[in-house]
């Protein structure tokens, strides 16, 4: 990722703050060079509920049809909606307009390829080097691309969900579960909705209107989700689930009202899948030690990856994953779709629940607890600490793919640089607050060397 006054660039996409580092026009000339990347023919375009979302769509809209695109808008819609629709459709690739969890003033691009998966890094160099060389190649008025809406895109995503041979939609139907979810006015509020009511579950929602007013921090870590918590104890509800603005992300607020935590979530997804289908499990780096155990009971040995999404598709592309993704709630299921999604996450937990006839409390109970730590430190010299780090931890089990990862028994510490700034980001896990802060302090000394 580079920084191009502010904007910042990727081989996903672009993001910045609408009006200052994201205009029109550099929006429009991406889109335009992921157009002329796509080839002419169609390109879905999906957008979440932000308030900047309609002109981005418009900017867009343009852009590809001025290079020959046509172009199929479905809306607002999650994330992996547009993933979905790209290979339903048979689409050359797709454009998600969503800023994920950023607050509200910042709004993004996310390229799709036509596989319906985030563009890898050569495909995205590839669309970066025509917008930085100016060389989208722009039609005449006879070669413009067409527009036209897609109207049952949701609907046909929460089809594809009740179609997973993985999913028992009867005896999901027959616990009948009162469910309490939090869209945050983001994408999820009618596709969550509907996939509820299709599974027969009595639906609680909270700001489920696609207005792009978010009523609190989009990101559904647990210190956010405040309001689901003291619902799920009103409504004496079963189960709660929060999302983010695209609905990539997955949260969950147990039927005692507590929630667990987004690092919970794959790895009750993990439990599930492994019980009714043996395979690897793919994970990065970063990510819970949970999920080991949920798949050590079967047998499973999890393959670990650098973070990022992209990392984490093409590991389990290669290895022929059964489940995969990441810590911040991100669900991969391959039946589906190479892409993280939170409404089918969903599934498969009221599923899990159903099977196994047990609470999702007693079901989280069955699961280690960790404490998890992380922290940002302003470095001068990233480069330095990481030789620091390989040092002090000589002779203990690391993986270094990605930053620094000392592993130990039940604990570990990540250690890995940013991208795009001085900063080293530490995160630390382990079966107490002591020893997760110890080991992150231990980093820390290291700044002082």
């Amino acid at each position: 990722m580079t920084s191009n006054n502010k904007l910042m660039i990727s081989v996903a996409g672009i993001r910045g703050v609408v009006g200052q580092s994201l205009t029109p026009e550099n929006v429009s000339g991406f889109a335009a060079a992921f157009g002329t990347f796509c080839g002419q023919g169609k390109v879905v375009v999906g957008r979440d509920s932000r308030h900047s979302g309609p002109m981005l769509e418009s900017a867009v809209e343009a852009a590809l049809q001025s290079v020959g695109c046509d172009v199929i808008k479905i809306g607002i819609v999650p994330t992996p909606t547009v993933q979905l629709m790209v290979r339903e459709l048979g689409a050359k690739g797709g454009i998600a307009i969503t800023a994920s969890h950023n607050p509200p003033q910042w709004n993004a691009l996310k390229f799709v390829s036509g596989e319906g998966i985030f563009l890898n890094k050569s495909q995205g160099q590839k669309v970066i080097a025509l917008y930085e060389n100016r060389k989208q190649k722009y039609t005449g008025f006879d070669g413009l691309g067409f527009s036209f809406r897609y109207k049952t895109a949701i609907e046909d995503h929460v089809q594809r969900i009740l179609d997973l041979p993985v999913l028992n939609i009867p005896l999901i139907k027959k616990r009948r579960y009162k469910v309490v979810t939090d869209t945050c006015h983001g994408a999820g509020g009618p596709i969550f909705e509907l996939l509820l009511k299709k599974l027969g579950c009595q639906v609680i929602s909270l700001y489920p209107e696609t207005n792009g007013d978010f009523p609190r921090p989009i990101e559904p870590q647990a210190k956010n989700l405040k309001a689901l918590e003291a619902a799920v104890k009103k409504h004496k509800a079963n189960i709660g689930f929060a999302t983010d603005a695209d609905v990539d992300r997955l949260s969950i607020v147990s039927n005692q009202g507590k929630a667990l935590g987004e690092e919970y979530s794959l790895a009750l997804a993990a439990m599930f899948m492994l019980r009714n289908k043996k395979g690897p499990v793919v994970t990065n780096l970063s990510t819970s030690r949970m999920v080991e155990d949920a798949s050590e009971k079967s047998g499973i040995k999890v393959i670990r990856t650098a973070i990022g999404e992209a990392n984490v598709v093409s590991a389990m592309k290669k290895s022929r994953a059964v489940i995969g993704g990441e810590g911040n709630g991100g669900i991969i299921i391959p039946s589906l779709n190479y892409g993280r999604d939170a409404t089918a996450g969903m599934a498969l937990i009221l599923q899990l629940m159903a099977q196994s006839g047990k609470s999702i409390s007693q079901l989280s109970e069955e699961l280690p607890k960790y404490c998890m730590i992380k922290e940002t430190l302003e470095v001068k010299d990233p480069a330095r600490l990481l030789a620091l780090v390989k040092k002090k931890f000589f002779g203990q089990k690391m993986d270094t793919s990605d930053g620094v990862k000392v592993i130990f028994n039940d604990s570990w510490v990540h250690v890995r640089s940013s991208g795009t700034e001085p900063i080293v980001r530490v995160i630390a896990e382990a079966k107490d607050r002591k020893t997760a802060q110890g080991l992150v302090n231990d980093v820390k000394k290291l700044l002082k060397a």
